[in-house]
Formats: structure tokens, C-alpha cells, sequence
């Protein structure tokens, strides 16, 4: 990989593909955690809104610059980033980059345009909360993170939605959505002279770009740190569900804490994607209580979130917690042989290998990675940490993350 940073801060990061088909965008340091508390949900309904019109391109001409050509153009927001981003041919890359510079630092977020899509959003917010399989993790979060905005929900709720105007999104725009705090990331058989000439022309024609953060605005994107005790305990929400549906967890690390590669091996252990996971297996395989059940892990800056997740019959659920109990007790009590060990990083490069041929997903794991530590991490360094755990490592993690002692609980009823 190649990175390199333009004199107005914007930081480029491109990885070679043998494919002609380029994955390109911007990452920007602006999600739900960068809201102010009267700005719920506006990170998204930014994202939404920036596709509607810029100063050189209207609504439809944005969606056709890329379609036109058979390419596609998406976005995604997180709690601590919004992603922007194109695949398109190898020969349309001067097409796409403009374009994702135009949209991201030059929309101009028009009236008329907001009306409309925030009832796209709210309409995103009514099926989201038909999906009690999905909204358990946003009040999990919630419970893990009183008070603080990783707590909240992306999508926002629809009545402060209905009060925000063009002038509250271009004034979250202005404060966020800076080069400073961006990352262009391109995943391609392009050269890194391309990808310097088309910048120096972008920048040149785009003066917005060039203006520094002041230092209100620099105080405002200082993310608080000081996340408040949550003692482990059991909430029970009455949601008249068919199923029932539960998580237990923890917070737990940060994508850059040392650790944080043993938790995720050992949750892949216990919870993966595999049908042979460990909760696969006891809760599914040999009893037949649950169609789904698995554990996730979640890595923010600063912190992180650890979780189980299943959804049974109501009478069910003590009898599945037991289970879960009783997989997470076996881990905390004694070290992975080493036959187990090497089984399960021999599973786990494995998946990472086979997920790396997904270029877009690897083309924005790249940039999300960038845009928060400012390094690249490549799949053999990857191997390399996976290699070096040690069965101690894991199991002093077990006991300090997966204790069913200090878990947090909530159960839809």
C-alpha cells in the first residue's frame, strides 16, 4: 500500500489490484458519535442528503455520472465515520474521483431536497424498528453507553428528524467534513502519479478544501473519552415479539488495543459465521432451541463492544442462557489446548483470506482503518498477529471479557 498526505491535510491511501475494476472513496471522520445532542441522527441524514446537488451538479446528474458508465455510487454511516464511495472501470477513475470530492466537500444540501429525504430516512426508521433482530443491538449500545453518543442510534428519531434544516446540515457539514478529517482511499491497478495529478487539479479548482479547522470548530470534534461504570445487569423489554430475542455482553477493546486481536479470535471461536462455532453447535446443532445465534465483536477508537446475540422461544430463553453460560464458563476456565489453538487461527486466516477476495469490503476496511490510526494493516500482518497468540493471551482475555459474571443482559419479550 502507498499513503501520502496533500498539503491541506486530505490523507491518501492506494492499494494495488491486478483487477480493472477500481474501488475508490472518501472516508470522513464524521458519524454518530461526532453530533452534538441536539443533532441526533444528522450524520446520516447528511449522508442521504449529500447525493442531492452540489454547486456544479444537480441530484440526477450525480446519480448518472456514474451509472452512466456502469459503475456504482453508495454510502454508509457509522458511529464514528461516514463513507462515500464508487466501483467503476479502471478507465473511468478521473470520472469518479472529481465526482466523490464534488459530493462529499461541495454539496450544498438544498431545502427542498432535505424534505424529501428525510421521509426516506423516516421510512428507514419505521422498518428498522420492525426488525427486532437488528434494534436490539442499537438499545444494547444504548445500555452500554448512557449518556454518551455511542449510545445513540444512527438513524436518529423522526421527530427531531422533521426540524432539522439546510442550515443545521451545512453547519454540521462545515464543523466535520473537513480534509483534515478525510481519507481518499483507492483500491485499483492505478498508479500513484494518477492519483496525484487528478488531486492537484481537484484541490486547485476547490478552494473550499484548503480552509483550516478554527478553533471552536477543533473543540467541538474533540470526542469525549470518559465513558461512565455500567454494572452488569438484566433488562427485560416488553416488545410482544413472536420470538424472543437476547443479548448479553460487555464493553470491551479498542480496534488498536493489543489485545483486540484475541478477543477476535476467540469470538470467532465461540460465535463466528462458522456452522461449527461453539454456540452453533450447543444451541443450534445438538438441541435445535435457535435458528440463529452468534457473538460480535464491534471496535471503536477508544472502546469496544462484545456480544452474544440469539433468538429463541419464550420458553426458551433460561435454557439457552444456560448454554450460553455454560460456553462462556469453559473458556474462562482453563487455556485453549494447543490442538484447539491452532484449529482455531487456522480457521480464522482462513475466512480472513477467502473475505480479502471481496475487494469492496477490503477497500473500505483499508480506509476505515486509515481514517482512525493512520496505518494500513495488509492480510500477512494480519496472519502474523493471529500466529503470535499465545493460549495464555486468550484465556487472561476470556476472564477479563467473557466472565458471565459481568455481563450485561436485555431480553425482548
Amino acid at each position: 500500500m502507498t499513503t501520502f498526505t496533500l498539503d491541506n491535510g486530505l490523507r491518501i491511501v492506494l492499494a494495488p489490484s491486478a483487477t480493472d475494476v477500481c474501488y475508490a472513496g472518501i472516508a470522513v471522520a464524521a458519524g454518530t458519535r461526532d453530533e452534538l445532542d441536539s443533532e441526533s441522527g444528522m450524520a446520516h441524514l447528511v449522508e442521504h442528503t449529500t447525493f442531492k446537488g452540489t454547486r456544479n451538479l444537480t441530484s440526477v446528474q450525480i446519480l448518472n455520472r456514474m451509472e452512466s458508465v456502469g459503475g456504482d455510487l453508495n454510502a454508509y454511516t457509522g458511529k464514528e465515520e461516514t463513507i462515500y464511495y464508487a466501483t467503476f472501470l479502471r478507465q473511468h477513475l478521473r470520472r469518479a474521483i472529481p465526482l466523490l470530492l464534488d459530493i462529499v466537500f461541495g454539496s450544498i444540501y438544498p431545502q427542498e431536497e432535505l424534505e424529501k429525504e428525510r421521509e426516506v430516512v423516516i421510512d428507514e426508521i419505521e422498518s428498522y424498528n420492525d426488525s427486532p433482530a437488528e434494534l436490539i443491538y442499537d438499545d444494547f449500545e444504548a445500555l452500554l453507553f448512557p449518556d454518551h453518543p455511542l449510545g445513540r442510534s444512527i438513524l436518529g428519531d423522526a421527530q427531531r428528524l422533521r426540524q432539522y434544516t439546510s442550515a443545521d446540515l451545512r453547519s454540521f457539514v462545515s464543523r466535520n467534513y473537513r480534509p483534515d478529517r478525510a481519507v481518499l482511499f483507492v483500491k485499483g491497478n492505478v498508479a500513484v502519479g494518477e492519483i496525484e495529478r487528478i488531486m492537484k487539479n481537484e484541490i486547485m479548482k476547490n478552494e473550499k478544501c484548503r480552509l483550516p479547522l478554527t478553533a471552536a470548530e477543533e473543540a467541538v470534534c474533540e470526542r469525549k473519552a470518559d465513558f461512565p461504570f455500567v454494572s452488569p445487569s438484566l433488562f427485560t423489554y416488553n416488545k410482544g415479539t413472536h420470538q424472543a430475542h437476547v443479548m448479553l455482553g460487555v464493553r470491551a477493546y479498542s480496534a488498536t488495543d493489543p489485545r483486540y486481536i484475541g478477543l477476535f479470535l476467540l469470538n470467532n471461536l465461540l460465535g463466528g459465521p462458522s456452522m461449527n462455532s461453539r454456540l452453533s453447535l450447543a444451541l443450534r446443532e445438538r438441541t435445535g432451541l435457535v435458528y440463529t445465534v452468534e457473538s460480535a465483536l464491534t471496535a471503536y477508537t477508544d472502546t469496544g463492544v462484545w456480544s452474544v446475540y440469539f433468538g429463541c422461544d419464550h420458553d426458551d430463553v433460561q435454557r439457552c442462557l444456560r448454554l450460553v453460560r455454560r460456553e462462556l464458563s469453559r473458556l474462562c476456565a482453563a487455556p485453549l489446548s494447543p490442538r484447539i489453538l491452532a484449529a482455531a487461527k487456522r480457521q480464522l486466516k482462513g475466512q480472513l483470506g477467502i473475505g480479502a477476495d471481496n475487494f469492496e469490503n477490503a477497500a473500505l476496511g483499508m480506509a476505515k482503518y486509515f481514517l482512525h490510526t493512520g496505518k494500513t494493516l495488509s492480510l500477512e500482518e494480519r496472519f502474523q498477529q493471529i500466529d503470535a497468540l499465545t493460549s495464555r493471551q486468550l484465556y487472561d482475555v476470556a476472564r477479563e471479557v467473557m466472565n458471565p459474571e459481568r455481563l450485561t443482559t436485555l431480553i425482548y419479550q
